[in-house]
């Protein structure tokens, strides 16, 4: 069994959670059992829920080895999973002393010098630096839903907008992006994830727009790729949704909502599917008004990302799990 350990929050956002459960769908679909850990978060907890899979509340910050206790309770788990960014050497140490293997995802804390596996597809600077027994990184271990491949299409023109900056937007960008919209005469759909705290922002500009100027959709939509698939441009963060919409032909503009998104922006432009506007202190809101080669960067999004990441990450887990055996 594999156990996926996560965090969830307005501050942390929902990127892990939505990878973890694409990861846990693409291991369950191949027959392996699979356990949740998370923080104590309603929205993480429904969602995980409604994808059919367990999950335990954990307290991610105690030091009471609550790891050994848990794994104690479940003597199947062969590999644990950590998608939380920065992990600490004595949290890996206590997992890995309990006789697992451990797996780790763009992890840059001390924890990932102890990881069997550092799976890094998000991490574009310093990769030299990455730590872990085995390390996979870069696009071709992206874990994206391969069925987004059923939704791949050119963009000729710039036609359909759409604004959506993750499950919490944290520094509430998206009413900035709309106030800016709203000055260059674009209307967009604008989806709000089911975590998004800045709902009076919001419908202060819609006030100040043309009737039906924005479509906005409160708490998400029922598909974020179906959504994707109806438009022509988006405005993201620089999680892992521009990705997903450059491998549906989907070109993007960038904004980085945190410092580690800054290079992911970058790179995504190199790729040739997206714009960057820099970090969301600092946005160059100048490339809203530039006049994108559309079909240029749909096909060159589409090129860069294959969608058999996920694909590729299970086989690497089941192979770290027999491993164990």
């Amino acid at each position: 069994m594999f156990a996926i350990c996560i965090e969830s929050s307005h501050a942390r956002g929902l990127g892990h959670l939505y990878r973890s459960l694409t990861l846990a769908d693409g291991l369950r679909g191949c027959g392996l059992p699979l356990h949740f850990l998370v923080n104590d978060d309603p929205v993480a907890l429904n969602l995980i829920r409604g994808h059919g899979h367990r999950v335990d509340v954990v307290n991610l910050g105690s030091d009471n080895n609550w790891e050994a206790s848990w794994l104690l309770a479940h003597p199947s788990v062969k590999v644990w999973v950590n998608d939380r960014l920065d992990t600490s050497e004595d949290h890996a140490n206590r997992v890995k002393s309990c006789g697992v293997r451990l797996a780790t995802f763009d992890d840059r804390g001390a924890g990932a010098a102890v990881a069997d596996l550092h799976i890094a597809a998000l991490v574009f600077d310093d990769t030299g630096s990455l730590l872990g027994r085995r390390i996979l990184s870069g696009v071709d271990y992206l874990v994206l839903d391969p069925k987004l491949a059923g939704l791949r299409r050119v963009r000729e023109t710039a036609s359909a907008w759409l604004v959506t900056m993750g499950g919490s937007d944290t520094w509430g960008v998206t009413p900035r992006i709309m106030d800016a919209l709203l000055s260059l005469g674009q209307g967009a759909s604008v989806v709000l994830g089911p975590s998004f705290k800045h709902v009076a922002d919001v419908e202060a500009v819609q006030a100040r727009s043309p009737s039906d100027f924005f479509t906005v959709h409160h708490r998400g939509v029922p598909s974020l790729a179906d959504e994707m698939a109806r438009h022509d441009l988006a405005i993201t963060g620089g999680g892992m949704t521009p990705f997903q919409a450059n491998a549906m032909g989907l070109p993007c503009i960038v904004v980085a909502n945190e410092h580690f998104e800054v290079p992911v922006g970058r790179a995504l432009e190199r790729l040739g599917g997206s714009v960057f506007a820099g970090f969301h202190q600092d946005l160059d809101l100048s490339v809203l008004h530039r006049r994108l080669q559309m079909a240029q960067m749909s096909q060159a999004g589409m090129r860069a990302v294959d969608l058999l990441g996920c694909d590729r990450v299970v086989k690497a887990l089941r192979n770290l799990a027999e491993e164990g055996s």
